[in-house]
């Protein structure tokens, strides 16, 4: 099979499914009888990439494989087919989730010590209902509490192939900022896939609060004034 149509089936099947795929995914398309090697499917992958500049779309790596993207310059104009407002998340998830994804593994009395004010127990629900987050461990002290980090599927929503393709905390001076480096996804019916969106911060300088005392997160100090309530405690974040 010459490498056109190989390409040509790719692009079909990632157009197609709802979810990103993987090298070894992709190769399950094809038999035995057609002969088609990962060497193949890479070159073909390489030439999808290669062909990105003249298109609309993009095709992009993340942790669980690969995925069509609106492409960023056209992104405006796609976004209009959604009528809904963008999910707006509060600064007190999105510090959270931040604390998480660069100080993983960490408890939840580690976060509240760095924000200075208790974390709300929604925010870890809704954080664990998305699948942003789950347990990995726990922490070897009094209580054994539960050890929090990130999954695959963070990764994937925020386009990330790996951990470290996060920008280095001292580059980021807002939340905000996130966003139009994160690219993230937006439900577009079923074209969720292929649309990435941006996530809209409800405050900025959240990353700022913490990175001047991320080094005391391992070691919380014994006789530590108790959190303050989270003003937004008391919201479900759905």
């Amino acid at each position: 099979m010459d490498t056109d149509q190989i390409k040509r089936i790719l692009e079909a099947a990632l157009l197609a499914s709802l979810e990103p795929l993987s090298s070894t995914r992709l190769a399950g398309l094809f038999t035995e009888d057609e002969n088609v090697t990962a060497g193949d499917i890479a070159c073909a992958l390489e030439a999808l990439q290669a062909d990105a500049p003249a298109r609309g779309v993009v095709l992009s790596e993340v942790a669980s494989g690969y995925r069509y993207q609106v492409a960023g310059d056209v992104h405006a104009w796609v976004a209009r087919l959604n009528a809904e407002r963008p999910t707006r998340y509060s600064r007190a998830l999105l510090e959270t989730l931040s604390l998480i994804a660069y100080r993983q593994p960490i408890t939840r009395g580690e976060i509240e010590q760095i924000r200075g004010v208790v974390v709300s127990s929604n925010i870890i629900r809704t954080l664990e209902e998305r699948e942003w987050i789950r347990i990995v461990g726990h922490r070897d002290v009094a209580g054994r509490p539960a050890l929090f980090g990130t999954t695959r599927q963070f990764l994937d929503y925020f386009n990330l192939k790996a951990l470290e393709d996060l920008p280095p905390l001292a580059e980021i001076r807002d939340l905000e900022e996130l966003a139009p480096q994160f690219e993230f996804e937006a439900a577009l019916g079923n074209a969720g896939n292929i649309l990435p969106a941006h996530i809209e911060a409800g405050t900025a300088g959240a990353a700022s609060d913490f990175s001047e005392s991320s080094d005391s997160v391992d070691s919380p100090a014994s006789g530590e004034i108790a959190p303050t309530q989270d003003p937004d405690s008391k919201e479900h974040f759905a």
